[in-house]
């Protein structure tokens, strides 16, 4: 990923998950995830009935999705973590006795635990993939005296997304999983919303948020974001979705939690992928002053109408 350093960072004396590392979802057809996926601009991988999803450039695998069920469903998160960390959660884990097997679509690997919702999750040891620096801007050509700076829509080259930024998942107690991820997990509350939402991110140094939690009857994933390099790959990814049949949705917009930019692409199951960029940066050094928001701040400065069933949980209807 492109960053003002290429430091690596942690911070001393704390024990935290440092990085989304994963989720893994199953959904009915992997044909149609495949070509969701790629006109999206990500690194899909076809293995022996799963997909690998990637993004160019970067050796990381970001998501697993297998074939199974009526509907999408988030089956795993996967949280990467320090070496040296990893006997102080498994000591962790013993004693509140939350330990569970390891998911069977899963490698088998790393510990495993539950959390209040009875939701699964890994914690592997692995390499820090969430920022350490704040993500800079895709270069901008230099355009001369009496040359247009926007670029011709036929030359337009696909929107390819450079990292995953955050999982928003949806939480019957919000307040209390926040709580949860902080006493295990050592994640961080950045800001919220009463107990509508709220946005945690690593002290280890991340993005506003690499997880977000907002309010439902059930467990489900609302989307996966992405980070691409400006508010103008924001607006192009958007014409390419639509242009490949994926338009619903809702952006080209700016959050006040997190300052991001953004467009929310609908996918085949109901949730979301996001495109993002420019999102607020929080270092290893710094004790972000989280706050209390009112619900109007919640989820944008500027943008169009939210669409009525935007935080509708599809994964897990009510019925």
């Amino acid at each position: 990923m492109t960053s003002s350093t290429l430091t690596f960072s942690r911070r001393p004396g704390i024990v935290a998950a440092h990085s989304v590392n994963r989720f893994v979802l199953t959904v009915p057809d992997l044909a149609v995830a495949r070509q969701f996926y790629e006109a999206f601009g990500l690194d899909v991988r076809v293995k022996a009935g799963q997909l690998d999803l990637y993004t160019f450039g970067h050796a990381h695998c970001w998501a697993s999705i297998f074939e199974a069920g009526e509907r999408k469903q988030l089956q795993y998160l996967s949280f990467g973590i320090f070496a040296e960390d990893e006997s102080v959660f498994r000591q962790r884990i013993g004693q509140l006795g939350i330990g569970t097997e390891p998911h069977p679509l899963s490698d088998g690997q790393g510990l495993w635990l539950n959390d209040p919702e009875g939701f699964p999750m890994q914690l592997v040891v692995a390499p820090k993939v969430s920022p350490s620096a704040k993500t800079l801007p895709t270069p901008r050509p230099v355009v001369a005296a009496g040359q247009g700076a926007a670029p011709s829509r036929s030359q337009t080259q696909q929107v390819r997304p450079r990292y995953l930024s955050h999982i928003l998942r949806f939480s019957p107690d919000v307040t209390n999983l926040v709580r949860f991820y902080d006493d295990v997990l050592g994640l961080k509350l950045s800001d919220h919303s009463g107990d509508i939402i709220a946005f945690l991110h690593t002290p280890h140094g991340s993005d506003h948020h690499l997880i977000a939690f907002a309010k439902s009857h059930a467990v489900g994933l609302h989307h996966s974001s992405w980070d691409v390099g400006s508010i103008d790959e924001v607006g192009i990814g958007t014409e390419q979705m639509r242009t490949a049949g994926w338009g619903q949705g809702w952006g080209v917009g700016r959050h006040v939690l997190g300052s991001n930019y953004f467009n929310y692409v609908r996918d085949p199951w109901g949730s979301y992928c996001e495109y993002t960029c420019d999102i607020d940066f929080i270092p290893a050094d710094l004790d972000w002053p989280a706050a209390d928001h009112p619900p109007a701040d919640s989820l944008y400065v500027w943008g169009p109408t939210v669409p009525a069933d935007f935080i509708t949980n599809h994964e897990n209807p009510l019925r």
